[in-house]
């Protein structure tokens, strides 16, 4: 429920409560002044006409009090005046309408005011004024009313009450609901869209609430929170610019120093096709060849040539910085391809690389030349930790896994890229240090540092992790998790 509603909603009931209690005060006191009005008349009316019989019974006699009360009763129609008598055995005319049981207060000389049912079906009011005539109690002069005036007096009162009542409660709802729109519900409304924009990540349009009060307080330290957010965007934005950049940079300088340690390898692989071309071509100039004899010649030179230019591009590819591009890929041909452009550092080596990897393919969602770049710094790292040679497996796989604590992942399949060595192993005391930056135990000029400490970030923007397990003189084992290519993802590719 909007907040305006709740606060006018509160207010009416509350204005509600106290009218309804003033209503209910307001009717009981108008019916408490009638009664009081009503019974202050027939006290005044009972006093005036005990002087007027009591003074007529002296001179006139009892029949001519009799009279007067009968000519009062006719000139005043809404009272009925008549003169009881109070023997047990009076007349049914004479007796009076309340029960004689009812009088003992009367039977004792006072005044008397009671309300009483009458055989018509009318209650009404009844007061009884004791005639004293010579100090001797010659009756009693009863004046009774009807409580019906009364009664639809108080009927019109509590409905001319209830009306005036509903017409304030809306009255008030209208003029709270109109001030609570106005004051609360539209800048509640402003403040609520600008929240949402400000969730979005849009800092522009600061608020303008022309009023003077904690709402509009609220908008100008929320207008004040969305200047300094957006300051710390830009300077986030520019530092997080600066870190891509860093760190494209540093793995740049990582990639170039795995092409300095192939360099020699590289050079090897080029010397025996060149000498190729260069034996067949000085043949074809010195006319040992004729015939059949020139085309071999050629067709050799033309594939020894293409040989050159594929190792070239191999390692021209390898060295590019590339930008970042995330999809579906299969991780068998660029585990090869990564197999062959470190194999001639590993003959040199005396190590024998093998790959196994399932029948069907293994598909991740990678940047190809990132994961490439993490499977070459494994592999260099595992052909130096083979001083005296030994076999070096690069295992592909899915295997079903818990991202640890650090890594925002759900538990499921992943896929896997296992490099796993013969060598010296790690000690467990570098364990837990090994992917920092500049850590190494290699000799001087053998590392940086940077190798592992690159790999893990790029798995880690890959959404994966790297686990390591080693043991000193038996091996390591380093394994890449990285998320499987949704099915999605692949009929994309395919597309």
């Amino acid at each position: 429920m909007k907040l305006a509603r709740k606060l006018t909603i509160g207010l009416v009931l509350g204005i509600t409560v106290v009218m309804a209690g003033n209503a209910l005060l307001q009717v009981r006191r108008e019916g408490t002044l009638f009664e009081l009005d009503s019974r202050h008349d027939q006290h005044a009316v009972a006093r005036v006409l005990h002087a007027a019989v009591k003074a007529v019974w002296k001179t006139d006699g009892e029949s001519a009090a009799r009279h007067l009360i009968a000519d009062a009763n006719r000139d005043n129609p809404a009272l009925m005046m008549r003169w009881v008598s109070l023997q047990p055995d009076a007349a049914p005319d004479d007796a009076p309408i309340v029960p004689r049981d009812r009088l003992g207060s009367l039977l004792a000389g006072h005044e008397m005011v009671l309300t009483t049912p009458v055989p018509s079906g009318d209650d009404r009011r009844v007061t009884y004024a004791p005639l004293m005539i010579d100090a001797q109690q010659r009756g009693a002069i009863e004046i009774s009313e009807s409580l019906q005036p009364e009664r639809g007096f108080s009927r019109n009162t509590a409905l001319l009450v209830l009306v005036t009542t509903i017409v304030m409660i809306a009255l008030c709802a209208t003029i709270a609901l109109g001030l609570g729109f106005w004051f609360v519900g539209r800048p509640m409304q402003a403040l609520y869209k600008k929240a949402r924009r400000v969730g979005e990540g849009d800092f522009s349009g600061p608020l303008d609430l022309r009023q003077h009060d904690e709402i509009a307080d609220l908008a100008t330290e929320l207008n004040s929170m969305c200047d300094r957010l957006e300051d710390t965007n830009r300077q986030l934005a520019t530092a997080t610019e600066a870190r891509i950049s860093a760190l494209e940079q540093l793995r740049h300088a990582d990639r170039l120093k795995t092409v300095g340690q192939l360099a020699s390898g590289v050079a090897h692989e080029l010397g025996t096709p060149l000498n190729v071309v260069s034996g067949r071509a000085k043949m074809i100039v010195q006319g040992m060849v004729d015939g059949n004899g020139v085309r071999d010649s050629a067709r050799i030179i033309v594939e020894q040539a293409a040989r050159i230019t594929a190792i070239i591009r191999q390692l021209l590819d390898f060295s590019r910085r590339r930008g970042p591009s995330l999809g579906p890929g299969d991780l068998h041909p660029l585990a090869n391809r990564t197999v062959e452009l470190l194999v001639t550092l590993a003959r040199k080596r005396g190590v024998v690389i093998a790959v196994d990897a399932p029948d069907d393919a293994v598909t991740a969602q990678i940047d190809p030349g990132q994961i490439q770049q993490v499977l070459a710094n494994l592999v260099v790292n595992a052909i130096q930790a083979m001083p005296s040679g030994g076999k070096l497996t690069l295992r592909l796989g899915r295997r079903y896994a818990t991202p640890p604590p650090d890594v925002d992942g759900p538990t499921g399949e992943y896929a896997t890229i296992t490099v796993e060595d013969q060598g010296i192993g790690i000690e467990p005391e570098h364990l837990p240090r090994i992917f920092e930056p500049f850590f190494t135990t290699k000799d001087v000029g053998e590392g940086t540092g940077l190798g592992l400490s690159v790999a893990y970030g790029i798995v880690r923007e890959h959404g994966g992790w790297i686990d390591v397990e080693s043991r000193p003189a038996v091996g390591t084992r380093f394994t890449c998790f990285l998320r499987v290519a949704s099915e999605e993802l692949l009929r994309e590719a395919l597309a």
